[in-house]
Order: C-alpha cells, then structure tokens, then sequence
C-alpha cells in the first residue's frame, strides 16, 4: 500500500501548471461522461419511443383488415396483404389468427407475441436474445368479438445508430479532454508568467539590496497581495543587507586604530636592534591592541546578536567614573588640554564593554578638535542617566547636523584627521540597542557637545 502510494505521488506532477493542468483534465473527464451517460441514455429513449411509434402506425394499419363487428373475427384480405402480414399476429382472444410466414407457433417470438396480447391495453416489450426485438400490441374492442393486433419491429437499425451516436461521443470527449488539457495548460501558464517574472525579479533585487518594489498597481488582486508580500521580504532583505554592511564598517572603523598600533610596534621594532625592555615593552602594546581588538569584536557581535535574537535577560550595571579612567588613559589627551569629568557616582544599566564603546568615539572627537578643553559631566535622571561630552573646538558645521549620524559621512574630509565617518552611528546605535540615545547639542557653544542617555543602574 505505502509503495502504491509512492509510486502515485512520483506520478503526479511537480509544477502548479501541471497540477492545475491534471485536476482540469479530471474535472472535464468527470463532467463529460456525466453528459455522455445521459445523453445517450436520452437517446436510446428516444429511439425506442419511435421503434414504437412505427409499431403502432403498422398495427392501426393491419386493424383495419380485421372485423370485429361480427359474432367472429376476420381477417379480411387486400391488395398488399403480404406487407401487412410481414411480422404481424392477429389474435381473437387468446387464439392465434394469423401469424408471419418466417414464424412458427412455437417460435419464441410468436409465444412473446401471445404474452403480449393476453396482456389488457396497449402493451409494449423487448424480446430476443442478441438480436432484439420489439412487440407492441393493439387491442380492437368490437360488439361481437375482441381482437388484438401484435407488431414486431428488428431493434438492430436502432441499437447501430445508438452505438454511432456513443462512439462519436466518446470520440467527441477524447478531443474535448485533449483541447481542455492543452488550452488549460496554455492559460495557466499564461495567468502565471507575472508570478513567474516577480519571483525571478525578486530574487535578483534580494542579492544586491535594489529599492525596486512591485507595489500593488496594475496588478489582480492576487497579484498584488503577492506583491505586497515579496516587497516586505525584499524590505528585510534589503535591512539585513544594510545591518550586515554597517557591522562591518564599524568593524573596520573600529579596529583600524589597534591595528595600526600593532603595525606601528612591529615596523618599530624590525627597522632596529631593541632592548629587552623595549622587545617587553612592544609585546605588551601589541597585547593590548589585540586586546582591545577582541573587546570591539566581541562587543560589536555580541549587540548584534542580541540585536536579533531580543533575549530577555537582566541588564549589566556598570559604574561610569572608572571606564572614562580608562578611555582617558586609552586616549592619553595632549599635554595642552584641559580635560575636567564631573560624573560623581553614576552607574547605568550597560555593559563595561558596551559602555566604552558608546563613550570612545565621543571622547576621541572632542580629543581630536579640542583647542583647550574637553569637559565630561554627568548627571541622574529619573531612570536614566545622562552624560555630555563637550569641547572648546569649531564645532559642527551647520550645514551637516542633519548628515552628523549617517554612517561614512564627515563634516571635512581633508582636515587632516583619519576617519570613516562610522564612530558616531555606531555609538547611536549601540544606545539606542540598550534604550538609549546619543544626540547632539546645537545649543552648546562655543565647539559641540554631544549627549548619551542611557538606562540607570
């Protein structure tokens, strides 16, 4: 059983055109030998109702060569007797008459022929084996004597035109089934070529992230929810892309600066002999950019991963005084700045890694265009805790406030600074991934001063 039923699933086909294809062809199948059936039915009714309609013309006019009016029946004889007489019995009563001359009394037509005629009323049967025949019988009432005329009537002329009529019917459907297949086949195939070409445009829009969309005009109903469909797919796509692209420019923004420590302690330590202190020294640095290079990654995925997977896990508390000490002592700000943190005891609900990550680019900027200071102060808010990085340099350009959070985008490429534009973005988002934010102060002056709030500890 489980074998019949794969090798039937192996025939039934793969695509929706032949499926579609297969219950249309069943379908019609189904329908045209409902129809076939009938018709045929109707027509061999048809056809035995004029087999007795020529019985019963034939026998009113064999009856009126029999009188009745007598105390006996007579058969009176005419001119084309023998034509009346051809498959003709002519009864009185129950006694035999006449018979046809091909016929004996003991023929088994003529004792179907007596049945028939003992048999009250007009009364017509089908009789013979593999060759029908049929009888129809006429009573004649008289005053003195009752008799009764019996015709009979070859059914072969009749079943040939029936069975005619049932081959070029099922000659009829064969063709009908063939055109249905074919023209259904040619139809669905038709109705599903849109779907066709949307599924072959969607999958080359998905590989390279295009802002092509289907949308839902001009298009069926069906069409269009299809559409609508397959443009938030492309939608996602089309995020995921963007994400995947952003992760890895932070990723290199983010690591370009310990790599090129550690490309600056091996170029150092290969152009001449060192000491064992400065050998010591040089490990140690390129440890700590390693390091530094494995915090970024693992903070980097580890917020992209929680990013997607949204697990419902209780936040970190980090105090916020000990890792700007650190970034500060990462950063080591000149000599001719005045660097002042007034953060007091803050404490927010982040990680440390996390943490240093929102706070580095904040900090390397205001380090970086500083003319004198760079003032860090912090403060609690209820729930949350807010902490500016501000600066004495030349501030943002107004014309690129809007542009300042947009990744790879910076206010003067050729100020001289190394940079990719992703520092800032990537500190936004990493706040706004824990409930924060990271914005920028257009009323500071003068120099920029940006501000993070992030969720309290």
């Amino acid at each position: 059983m489980r074998h019949a039923l794969r090798r039937f699933r192996r025939l039934v086909p793969r695509t929706l055109r032949g499926r579609l294809s297969l219950v249309a062809l069943a379908t019609a199948a189904l329908l045209m030998t409902v129809m076939t059936v009938a018709f045929n039915a109707v027509m061999d009714e048809h056809l035995q109702h004029q087999a007795d309609d020529e019985l019963r013309a034939r026998a009113a006019a064999v009856t009126t060569t029999v009188d009745t009016s007598g105390p006996r029946v007579r058969v009176l004889e005419t001119v084309n007797d023998h034509l009346l007489d051809a498959n003709v019995w002519i009864y009185a009563g129950t006694r035999l008459l006449e018979k046809p001359p091909s016929v004996t009394a003991a023929d088994p037509l003529t004792r179907a022929a007596g049945r028939l005629a003992a048999r009250p009323g007009q009364v017509c049967a089908t009789a013979g084996g593999h060759r029908p025949v049929r009888l129809c019988s006429q009573p004649l009432p008289g005053p003195g004597a009752a008799a009764t005329v019996v015709t009979a009537l070859d059914l072969a002329p009749y079943r040939g035109s029936a069975e005619t009529l049932l081959l070029g019917s099922l000659a009829l459907d064969a063709v009908m089934l063939g055109c249905t297949y074919v023209l259904t086949r040619l139809s669905v195939g038709r109705a599903l070529r849109p779907v066709r070409t949307m599924t072959d445009q969607a999958t080359q829009w998905s590989a390279v992230g295009s802002d092509d969309r289907f949308g839902a005009a001009d298009h069926p109903a069906e069409l269009a929810r299809l559409g609508g469909s397959l443009d938030a797919l492309l939608d996602r796509i089309r995020t995921v892309l963007r994400h995947e692209q952003q992760l890895t420019g932070e990723l290199s923004h983010e690591l370009r600066t310990p790599l090129t420590r550690i490309v600056m302690e091996l170029d150092w330590w290969r152009t001449r002999p060192r000491t064992d202190a400065e050998t010591r020294a040089a490990h140690e640095a390129i440890a700590e950019a390693a390091q530094s290079m494995r915090t970024i990654c693992d903070t980097l995925l580890d917020d992209a991963r929680e990013h997607a997977l949204t697990p419902a896990s209780a936040p970190a508390t980090t105090e916020v005084g000990p890792v700007l000490e650190q970034l500060f002592q990462r950063l080591a700000p000149p000599e001719r700045l005045n660097t002042r943190v007034e953060t007091g005891q803050l404490a927010a609900a982040v990680t440390p890694a996390l943490l240093e990550r929102v706070l580095s680019p904040l900090l390397a900027n205001a380090l970086r265009y500083a003319r004198s200071t760079v003032t860090v102060s912090g403060r609690r808010l209820p729930g949350a805790v807010r902490i500016a990085v501000a600066d004495d340099g030349p501030g943002v350009p107004d014309a690129f406030v809007d542009e300042l959070f947009q990744p790879g985008r910076r206010a003067d490429t050729g100020d001289g600074h190394d940079g990719a534009g992703l520092g800032l973005p990537l500190a936004r988002r990493l706040a706004r991934a824990v409930g924060g934010e990271v914005s920028y102060d257009p009323g500071h002056a003068p120099g920029a001063a940006f501000v993070v709030t992030l969720p309290a500890g």
